[in-house]
């Protein structure tokens, strides 16, 4: 694995691009529970994972600005905390891309079932 920001995306052990490629989705599944800020995301993910997904801050950012420009999720200025921060919220067209994108998930982790066996 080569040096620079991407070294934290090597989570569980797995590749960084296996964890990159589903970072949408897992964004997407926190925030259809609620608004969120970025620091609130990351912590999510880690809980959520057990502390496996430990992302730091700035590995997200790129993920929900694309996710923001595709219209699926929305951003607005909290005002709420000494320190203004940067909310996030799931679009209705998130929301559908969440089914869509989960039901993607099923179907490729049953195909790899199928092919490398029972991992229990």
């Amino acid at each position: 694995m080569d040096g620079g920001a991407d070294v934290s995306l090597d989570c569980l052990g797995m590749e960084r691009d296996l964890v990159r490629g589903h970072l949408d989705l897992m964004l997407l599944a926190v925030l259809a529970g609620g608004p969120a800020h970025g620091y609130g995301l990351v912590e999510e993910l880690r809980r959520r994972s057990l502390g496996s997904l430990d992302l730091p801050e700035g590995t997200i950012y790129p993920a929900l600005y694309r996710l923001e420009r595709q219209g699926l999720i929305g951003s607005y200025w909290s005002s709420d905390t000494p320190r203004r921060r940067r909310m996030y919220r799931l679009r209705t067209a998130g929301s559908v891309a969440l089914g869509h994108k989960r039901q993607a998930w099923q179907d490729v982790m049953t195909a790899i079932n199928a092919v490398i066996g029972d991992v229990s």
